[in-house]
């Protein structure tokens, strides 16, 4: 798949309405400030049979009501207009504006559709989600709108990960969506996380900076359908359980068990005897969590921790899919109303710190090596309509980081994308391990 991105305008826009003067910062929440220095990435792509028209003249028209509705729906998120002041724990809302620009991409939509090429999908994007300069105040959000030589178009979108999560983006577009098409509601977000998570005056940063892998990363997709996903939840259940049983895993706890497995599998010349053989690390959504519950579509901000689960088998013995299911989900319980409650004390930084030092010390020490996985399953970007039909697909990049999963609703709902990202030398073990290939088709080129 070759693909040249011809650059057609760039330019700034700003919300229809100015922030309000006393408005001239957002805070950060102590979660944001956790948060990595990355953008989170994601492409939405439309298609030119869903009866949008495909003259230059009307993807002109689509170009300006894009810009219009996106202006209009600032003025409600209007922390992603703003940059971060680098290590300053707000967002500098002096000058506010996004970035957009507008390309042609030369190839038909559908070659991307057949057999995507990962590395390239990140043209489609406004920014490098990965290289950042610190030290510079860098843009909350960029925008590029692509249109493909068939007609069909690419929206891709960057936010900084200081300011949003996975479910804070979806509830952005699905909002600037609703405006474009002059829905009668629209989400308007509560942009109360810092008072929810109080910022701390002195952080002790325990994200590393530089996340990007030095050694040679590979990205590829994999796909589990709902037959597979059955398949695979039947044999990780518990013995004598039944679908109605709160101990069946669930589909994200079964796919995240079985990559960690064949992942380590592909690392076994590396482990060590009679110490943890992996540390699985997975992102939680604190919304549902919250006592009361938060409003997933409202909370705005970045709301999730990650759960630790030390992983540990004996000698000469591997470690059974239910067993590796049990030990995921006993972590992932861990993250309940009274966790979230101690993140909200006068000790938040010290609870959120936890986890990620456990990880670092066992990491520091070269005895573990640990896989880092977030779910966007069930997360409504399927739902996008800008007023010309659902995307036929929806992807992030590739992910320059060793060792990370993404995992993400097919179209149907019914299915997951897991886009798993690994040294690669182990990707030529864990793409042909059998049991993995089972339940799950490779469905990308590197």
């Amino acid at each position: 798949m070759k693909m040249k991105i011809e650059i057609i305008s760039k330019e700034t826009i700003r919300p229809s309405f100015p922030t309000p003067p006393h408005l001239k910062s957002y805070r950060l929440s102590l979660l944001d400030q956790l948060a990595p220095p990355i953008y989170v990435p994601i492409v939405l792509f439309f298609s030119a049979d869903h009866g949008f028209p495909t003259s230059e003249l009307d993807h002109s028209r689509v170009y300006y009501r894009l810009k219009k509705s996106l202006a209009e729906t600032l003025t409600r998120f209007y922390p992603l207009a703003g940059k971060i002041n680098g290590s300053d724990a707000s967002v500098d809302l002096h000058d506010e504006a996004v970035i957009f620009v507008r390309a042609h991409a030369s190839i038909q939509l559908s070659k991307i559709l057949e057999d995507p090429e990962l590395n390239s999908l990140k043209q489609l994007l406004p920014l490098d989600p990965y290289k950042l300069n610190a030290d510079e105040p860098v843009p909350v959000t960029a925008v590029q709108l692509n249109v493909f030589s068939c007609g069909g178009m690419g929206i891709g979108v960057c936010i900084s990960h200081k300011v949003a999560d996975g479910v804070t983006l979806a509830a952005f577009l699905n909002a600037w969506a609703e405006t474009s098409r002059a829905a009668c509601e629209t989400i308007t977000p509560c942009l109360t996380s810092a008072t929810l998570f109080p910022p701390k005056d002195v952080l002790h940063e325990v994200m590393p900076v530089d996340l990007v892998t030095k050694e040679k990363t590979v990205t590829k997709r994999f796909v589990f359908d709902a037959t597979g996903l059955a398949t695979l939840k039947a044999k990780a259940a518990a013995k004598g359980s039944c679908v109605d049983d709160p101990t069946v895993p669930t589909r994200v706890e079964v796919v995240t068990a079985l990559i960690s497995r064949s992942a380590k599998n592909a690392r076994r010349r590396k482990s060590l005897k009679g110490r943890s053989s992996m540390v699985i690390t997975h992102v939680v959504n604190l919304r549902s969590r919250a006592v009361p519950p938060l409003i997933p579509e409202h909370a705005f901000g970045n709301i999730w921790q990650l759960t630790i689960a030390p992983i540990f088998e004996e000698e000469n013995k591997t470690t059974e899919l239910q067993d590796l299911v049990v030990q995921l989900r006993t972590a992932i319980r861990k993250i309940d109303g009274n966790y979230v409650k101690k993140l909200q004390g006068e000790n938040g930084l010290y609870q959120a710190n936890q986890s990620m030092k456990e990880v670092n010390d066992l990491v520091s020490k070269g005895e573990v090596e640990f896989y880092t996985f977030s779910s966007w399953v069930g997360f409504p970007f399927y739902e996008t309509d800008f007023g010309w039909g659902r995307p036929v697909w929806v992807c992030i990049s590739n992910v320059p980081i060793k060792n990370v999963v993404m995992l993400m609703s097919t179209r149907s709902g019914t299915g997951i994308e897991a886009w798993v990202t690994l040294e690669e030398e182990d990707m030529a073990k864990f793409e042909n391990d059998q049991e993995l290939l089972q339940f799950a088709f490779p469905a990308s080129s590197s």
